[in-house]
């Protein structure tokens, strides 16, 4: 793989990890757009460790505090939310396993990955509309095992390339009554065993599948995204304090428009 498409495949990955669109899609919308072959369900796994490294990194602090809570009183709101979100990756490791064969195959096809864009941008746009429309949002602390489980389901969706995990996972949490900041917030620390445990998973199929161009084009893969997923973070989390999600979903619907234009028109 040349370095300049390990890099570009890094700034996607780390652009569009964390807002609402799919940075999967996009992963695999990129390569056929340039004519490039695509990197394969492993080389992508992977990549998300640079971002998974961006998580870590922003919310260090957090992740401290919530360790400490967990060793000091597990009952408390803190200290539960580290088990919440070991319960929440519960489904998507059973989900994952199960299906590892279509994700890796039938699931990439470009005209399942224009559907899901369309239908998760329509159902984005008709739930944040309803959450706006609740009023009073909960505190995150007051979440149960009930909602880890299902935002835990929610989060098995995105291994359908198009989906988007924190697009699934945040409009759960809209549905359960939290604020789009707290559920963001929720959604990052959720796909932190998520992603970790699919990047390691996967690593050594990535390295077969890439040969002896593997490390260097990892490494600039890795350093692309994890920066360029740390800005990301930093800016959806501010922009959501004050905005709807709105603008995603249209961009999501238009984006699988063009895409299935695209390919009926055979230009893809």
């Amino acid at each position: 793989m040349a370095l300049w498409f390990a890099a570009l495949l890094g700034l996607v990955q780390g652009l569009t990890e964390f807002i609402p669109v799919s940075s999967t899609a996009h992963l695999r919308i990129a390569p056929a757009v340039l004519g490039q072959p695509d990197p394969g369900a492993a080389f992508t796994a992977v990549l998300q460790l640079g971002t998974l490294a961006a998580v870590l990194a922003y919310f260090a602090r957090d992740l401290v505090a919530l360790v400490i809570a967990l060793v000091k009183d597990p009952t408390s709101p803190e200290g539960r939310l580290p088990l919440l979100l070991a319960v929440g990756t519960v489904p998507i490791v059973i989900v994952g396993l199960l299906l590892k064969k279509q994700i890796e195959t039938d699931l990439r096809s470009l005209y399942v990955i224009a559907g899901a864009l369309i239908a998760v941008g329509l159902a984005m746009a008709v739930i944040d509309r309803y959450a706006a429309g609740r009023g009073a949002h909960r505190p995150l602390a007051a979440i149960t095992y009930t909602d880890a489980i299902l935002v835990g389901l929610a989060q098995t969706l995105a291994l359908v390339p198009g989906v988007s995990r924190s697009g699934a996972t945040i409009c759960m949490t809209l549905l359960l009554g939290f604020s789009r900041s707290d559920s963001a917030r929720f959604s990052f620390l959720l796909s932190i065993p998520a992603v970790a445990g699919a990047g390691i998973f996967e690593a050594r199929s990535a390295f077969h599948g890439l040969g002896a161009s593997a490390v260097p084009a990892l490494v600039v893969g890795l350093t692309t995204a994890a920066v360029s997923g740390y800005l990301s973070i930093a800016w959806l989390i501010q922009w959501l304090g004050s905005h709807d999600l709105i603008g995603f979903a249209i961009y999501r619907v238009v984006a699988g428009l063009a895409l299935l234009a695209a390919l009926f028109g055979r230009f893809l």
